[in-house]
């Protein structure tokens, strides 16, 4: 076997010392640190487990002086797996690819960390090991020091049927439109009966596509409502003030903590998404309040008396 072949299947603490800089580099490494995660992009994956597998190795700069055994001087073991950990309860990921790359992203933003190696592979989709092996340096990454709360935090508003459909809807936009915050619309299901399947997990892709019908709906009342279903999007048009209708089934399926009420009470559902997206405010028109706290400011207006 050539040394390429076998580096290519080698452990990546031996591709580290095999591509590694002139210059002397230390190294830490993770090996074989199994977590049970729900990921993947068929549909035979979501709703279950499986076992990932991750081997992490970090080239970091040596240290400078005596270490004098301190803890502080050095980067902890517990930085590789928290980081892990974090991308893993960020939200639910369909590829290995996108994990690989998140997680050698915040492994890089220690200041110690020179080159991340991360190999990420699926133990239970085959009578092997299947996954992917990524290399990154800090030079090559595209983000600065992660900041946790720096997205904007909107007014989200609910929207029953009847104040999709009222003359006044124009003239409420206007008016939020004035505000200084990111306005957020969130809409429930048309009133028309849908499918009934009988099935939990297929009555609630059913439901959520139902409210996304609903958003397409609210969209053609207004050109200024544009609608969108992903994180990005979603930032992206707080961040320029579009105004957004949410379209929630891949912001709720990809939930690794996800919403514990059904698709069927929308103002609820609304309600988990202005606190996920640390909303300011949340006012509903047209509907009942939901009945759990939703943990911030809620105003609940009849439609005929909608002030806003």
């Amino acid at each position: 076997m050539t040394t390429e072949i076998r580096l290519a299947f080698a452990h990546p603490s031996e591709r580290a010392a095999a591509t590694a800089p002139r210059r002397p580099l230390d190294r830490i490494s993770v090996r074989d640190h199994v977590v049970e995660v729900e990921i993947g992009a068929f549909q035979a994956e979501r709703g279950t487990t499986q076992r990932v597998c991750f081997n992490v190795v970090v080239e970091v700069e040596p240290l400078t002086g005596p270490i004098d055994d301190d803890v502080d001087r050095i980067l902890s073991y517990d930085r590789v797996t928290e980081a892990i950990a974090h991308e893993l309860a960020e939200e639910r990921l369909n590829l290995l690819e996108t994990l690989a790359e998140r997680i050698a992203e915040r492994i890089l933003l220690e200041p110690q960390a020179i080159r991340a190696f991360v190999r990420v592979e699926k133990l239970d989709r085959g009578p092997g090991a299947l996954g992917v092996e990524i290399v990154r340096a800090r030079n090559q990454t595209a983000h600065g020091p992660l900041v946790e709360d720096d997205r904007p935090h909107p007014r989200l508003v609910y929207l029953s049927n009847a104040a999709i459909a009222s003359e006044n809807l124009s003239g409420w936009l206007d008016q939020l439109e004035l505000g200084d915050r990111p306005l957020v619309l969130c809409v429930g299901a048309p009133e028309m009966p849908g499918p009934r399947t009988g099935h939990r997990m297929t009555q609630r892709r059913i439901d959520l596509l139902a409210i996304e019908q609903n958003a397409w709906v609210l969209a053609a009342r207004d050109p200024r409502c544009v609608v969108v279903e992903t994180r990005t999007e979603l930032d992206w048009a707080m961040k320029h003030r579009q105004i957004s209708v949410w379209a929630p089934s891949k912001i709720v399926l990809d939930a690794v903590d996800g919403p514990s009420t059904q698709p069927g009470d929308a103002v609820a559902l609304a309600a988990w998404f202005a606190a996920t997206f640390a909303a300011d405010e949340m006012l509903v028109i047209g509907a009942d309040a939901p009945a759990a706290d939703p943990g911030l400011p809620l105003r609940s207006v009849p439609v005929v008396q909608a002030r806003l």
